[in-house]
């Protein structure tokens, strides 16, 4: 099996790439410096990196690194300083799911790819209707108008529910949904649920980095987890102390 992990430098990412390693899987990661990101990494034989900032990459070159793999994963998301939060590329969740997508589905595999998309309970999942307060949806209009990577999140999930959907036959996905995320060197106990069951705004749930990789990877790897869970948004919290 092979994997296409972009956002691998990041605080979750380089988990997700340890998940696959440790389960015998070929990695493909995209990273903006190899050099630093073997500071948390060492050499493997079955991990490839591919030194590029994701949406620098042309169509032809993105199609050659999805070409071959059964699954990609995004764990992209938004550096939390005044550039990376108001800075360009404002829409780097979404502009890099879709071309991802159009790659995949460019090289006409006869194989399904499996698409994980990591996202946030800030988002909701449409297709369930799932219920809001009324104060709860106006603290998120502010979100949304102050915090630009909310509406990118929402616009990359929103990709896949729609232009993807669940019919196509080159791709299905998974939009994985943590709550506020927490630093933990092991995998915990943890939950999934299709929806949140506690506000993320009013009565935020934890869930650990290394928690939400091994979900990922499990969903990868696992046909019966992937077949629990395609076409949905699931929600995960850490079980216990830190829940």
């Amino acid at each position: 099996m092979t994997v296409l992990v972009a956002g691998a430098s990041g605080a979750t990412g380089r988990l997700v790439v340890e998940q696959l390693l440790n389960r015998g899987v070929n990695v493909r990661a995209i990273v903006r410096s190899p050099e630093k990101f073997y500071e948390f990494q060492q050499d493997h034989p079955q991990l490839s990196l591919i030194g590029a900032s994701i949406l620098d990459l042309s169509d032809s070159e993105m199609a050659q690194h999805v070409d071959g793999c059964d699954a990609v994963v995004s764990c992209l998301g938004h550096n939390l300083s005044l550039k990376g939060i108001y800075g360009q590329p404002r829409r780097l969740v979404t502009d890099a799911t879709r071309r991802l997508c159009d790659a995949v589905r460019s090289n006409k595999s006869e194989k399904t790819c499996r698409f994980v998309l990591m996202n946030t309970t800030g988002n909701r999942n449409r297709d369930l209707k799932e219920p809001i307060s009324y104060g709860q949806r106006f603290v998120f209009g502010l979100i949304r108008l102050l915090l630009p990577p909310q509406v990118d999140n929402e616009k990359a999930a929103d990709y896949l529910r729609i232009q993807i959907g669940q019919q196509q036959k080159a791709i299905e996905w998974v939009a994985v949904r943590p709550d506020d995320l927490i630093d933990e060197k092991i995998v915990g106990e943890y939950e999934v649920h299709p929806s949140p069951v506690r506000s993320a705004i009013f009565n935020a749930g934890k869930t650990s980095r290394i928690n939400v990789a091994h979900f990922m990877a499990e969903l990868i790897t696992n046909d019966q987890s992937w077949d629990s869970w395609k076409g949905q948004m699931p929600v995960i919290y850490n079980v216990g102390k830190e829940a």
